[in-house]
């Protein structure tokens, strides 16, 4: 890929698919199983020197849960070794331990980010503050990495979101809040949860602005418009090496990495995608905000 070509659609982030296993079961989420094998090593390996030909800046392991992955911290350094910007994580934060972030250190993660969905655990998930937050506390104690805690308003009462951000606060992580959606990516929010949304607005000041203000705008309105850049400037390949729009529109559009070409990235970057409206997907919404000033209609080939 030459340098214009790069600069005017390569992806800004590709998320990878490490392992579909995970070792919760959060009734919302549909990007886990309980039996999948990790992605074998070599392949991953593959998997990252395809996507940094097609001249990706940054790559964050997902899943399921990456941290179940045996050979996490190898492909993180191998990653590193490649040259891309940044090297990210996205975990539930369970198996982290003191062993495991110091491994990540020393493989030179750069960013790690964990979704906590409130408080006390419920009948939808467990992924909240109260069994996590030692293994946070320690996580700040220890990590070389950036952290960023993400506060998730709608599978836990709301008010217990502004908990988890004045704990990210106090930790000295970078506190993110959005929105929970459905198999769709759309957002499906009560009252309550959109007065606690604007009280953490409030609450962060400039730290809450993101894309546009996309969340505000959904709560407010039920749309955000945006030109989604998926499939060029955002990338989500599953586990079995397939390319997809993102995590929440699987199928819509399917291309084999191995297949995956300049001019694909060419073609998704001016296709517009009839999600776009309604996402919450906010890694993609991100991504797609610097060509926002560009137009966006499909190519005829």
């Amino acid at each position: 890929m030459n340098f214009f070509q790069r600069m005017a659609f390569a992806p800004f982030l590709v998320q990878v698919v490490v392992t579909r296993r995970c070792n919760l079961s959060c009734t919302y989420c549909d990007e886990f199983d309980d039996h999948s094998p990790p992605v074998p090593t070599d392949l991953l390996k593959r998997r990252i020197d395809q996507i940094r030909k097609l001249g990706a800046w940054s790559i964050e392991w997902s899943g399921g849960e990456p941290l179940l992955h045996p050979d996490l911290c190898e492909i993180t350094r191998y990653a590193k070794g490649k040259g891309f910007t940044r090297v990210m994580l996205l975990s539930n934060g369970f198996l982290l331990s003191q062993e495991s972030i110091q491994a990540l250190n020393q493989a030179g993660l750069d960013d790690l980010q964990v979704s906590v969905d409130g408080v006390v655990p419920n009948e939808s998930t467990v992924k909240v503050l109260k069994p996590l937050r030692a293994k946070l506390e320690m996580l700040a104690r220890l990590a070389k990495f950036r952290v960023t805690l993400n506060a998730v308003i709608g599978s836990a009462p709301a008010q217990e979101a502004v908990e988890v951000i004045a704990f990210a606060q106090a930790q000295g992580f970078r506190p993110r809040v959005c929105l929970i959606h459905d198999h769709d990516g759309q957002t499906k929010l009560a009252a309550e949860d959109m007065r606690v949304h604007q009280q953490i607005r409030r609450q962060l000041g400039r730290a809450f602005h993101e894309s546009a203000e996309y969340r505000t705008h959904l709560l407010r309105d039920g749309r955000a418009p945006f030109k989604c850049r998926a499939g060029s400037r955002y990338l989500y390949v599953d586990e079995y090496g397939n390319v997809h729009w993102c995590s929440q529109q699987r199928g819509t559009f399917t291309v084999a990495l191995d297949e995956y070409t300049p001019q694909l990235l060419k073609e998704q970057f001016y296709t517009p995608k009839a999600c776009a409206d309604q996402c919450t997907v906010g890694c993609v919404r991100t991504c797609s905000r610097y060509d926002q000033w560009r137009s966006q209609k499909a190519l005829s080939r």
